[in-house]
């Protein structure tokens, strides 16, 4: 059954009112686990909001090549709340970075093709302005009228977007009444568009899709429904232990795939073949599995691989024990056994969070475990399970498996999903107005 709280959340959501969390400044020796509630876009009133010019932080750092967007989905994520606004009344100004541009302006890191796709996707005009901050600017949002829309030009044109540098947040806040941030995935830097706005425009709050990703992921770890699991994958132990330590003091069971399986599997004494090993790494690997067997928490390796004599889709493949991999070869995916195995250990749990795939699922001869995670979650869904796709690669699969729908909660976020797993405090979310 899921709880109160979350019960409240989605209802919430439902009606377009969520309550924002975040999690309060820690000491670094303590489990951060307490939430601090936020202000959000749905406690405004219709007056503070009618005729208003508002600045909205969203994150459409989409896919762009030659002008064409790979994938809108943090464009159509990004479409609920600025409705909202426009809906109320507010003249409404998105911000967003796009790409890493190294220089100044380049043509090809231009916002201009997201105005035309978040035109379609609000059905309404989206104007576009030639920069983000500046007199040309200031007027053309002046000249904005209710309910009317303006993307500006990305953020990180300018080197002072990262720096947090006062000058350029002071013209950048400038021309507006609030603010609203609904950039979870860029929530976890505090830049001028996500964390230095706030200082000069009041009120600062979330906006909806800020609000379901810390509701969600917070709760999930601070609130969990039991029992609670964590599968941990991808290719390095190194981009991962901070978050696997930080899901074993949390979870009752976590399993770990991907290619930092072998790095585990060396610390144990086993042969790994030639398959992807960090050494630096392996007195860490034994620190995670001493931490897990104190706390209690289950940790499970795949019992069967299958790998490839080559990192090919072409190389010859064989399925074998997890302390058989032959020299010369390397594990490239979970086997049978091994997917049935995880499947069986999740079939009680009442939330799951994923992070990271079980194999290279870029190639079908290397995919097959990580579809059957899918297929699982899905399925776990279907039955009550809170399932959370936390960022990345894990959403890229549950994408291409076409599943995406059949999930609780699909993150936006890459690094933000993991800090905020971490327990570590995101400044975007921190200098938002208390609830």
């Amino acid at each position: 059954s899921i709880p109160k709280k979350m019960q409240k959340l989605i209802l919430a959501l439902a009606l377009h009112a969520a309550a924002a969390f975040a999690p309060v400044s820690t000491r670094a020796n303590r489990a951060p686990v307490e939430l601090e509630a936020k202000k959000s876009v749905a406690e405004l009133t219709d007056a503070e909001l009618k005729g208003k010019k508002v600045l909205i932080r969203c994150d459409l750092n989409v896919p762009l090549k030659d002008g064409v967007i790979g994938d809108d989905t943090r464009i159509r994520a990004s479409v609920p709340t600025v409705k909202y606004l426009l809906d109320k009344g507010a003249s409404v100004t998105m911000c967003s970075h796009l790409g890493r541009p190294k220089d100044g302006p380049e043509e090809k890191f231009s916002l201009g093709p997201v105005a035309a796709r978040m035109s379609e996707a609000l059905g309404k005009p989206v104007k576009m302005a030639p920069d983000c901050i500046g007199e040309e600017v200031a007027s053309i949002v002046g000249s904005l009228g209710e309910g009317e829309a303006l993307l500006l030009e990305n953020t990180r044109f300018y080197k002072e977007e990262e720096k947090n540098e006062a000058s350029f947040v002071e013209q950048l806040a400038k021309p507006f009444d609030l603010f609203v941030n609904d950039a979870f995935g860029t929530a976890h830097r505090a830049h001028a568009s996500t964390e230095g706005v706030t200082k000069y425009l009041s009120p600062s709050v979330s906006g909806y899709l800020l609000a379901k990703e810390l509701e969600y992921l917070a709760g999930a770890v601070d609130e969990p429904v039991r029992p609670l699991a964590a599968i941990v994958g991808g290719s390095k132990v190194s981009s991962k232990i901070t978050v696997l330590e930080a899901l074993i003091n949390k979870c009752d069971k976590v399993i770990v795939g991907g290619g930092m399986t072998f790095t585990f599997l060396k610390a144990m004494g086993k042969g790994v073949g030639s398959s992807l090993v960090e050494d630096d790494y392996i007195e860490t690997a034994k620190k995670a599995m001493k931490l897990a067997e104190e706390k209690g928490c289950e940790l499970i390796f795949p019992s069967e691989i299958l790998v490839a004599d080559k990192f090919d889709a072409a190389a010859n493949t064989q399925v074998v024990s997890q302390d058989a991999i032959p020299d010369g070869w390397m594990g490239l995916d979970n086997g049978p056994k091994a997917t049935a195995e995880i499947q069986g250990k999740l079939a009680d749990c009442k939330t799951v969070i994923w992070n990271g795939p079980m194999g290279v699922f870029e190639i079908d001869a290397f995919a097959k475990g990580t579809f059957a995670i899918c297929d699982t979650l899905a399925e776990l869904t279907s039955k009550g399970c809170i399932t959370i796709i936390g960022g990345g690669d894990s959403v890229a699969a549950v994408e291409k498996a076409g599943l995406a729908d059949k999930m609780s909660h699909i993150s936006t976020g890459g690094g933000a999903s993991l800090e905020l797993l971490e327990g570590k405090v995101l400044p975007g979310v921190a200098a938002l107005d208390d609830a």
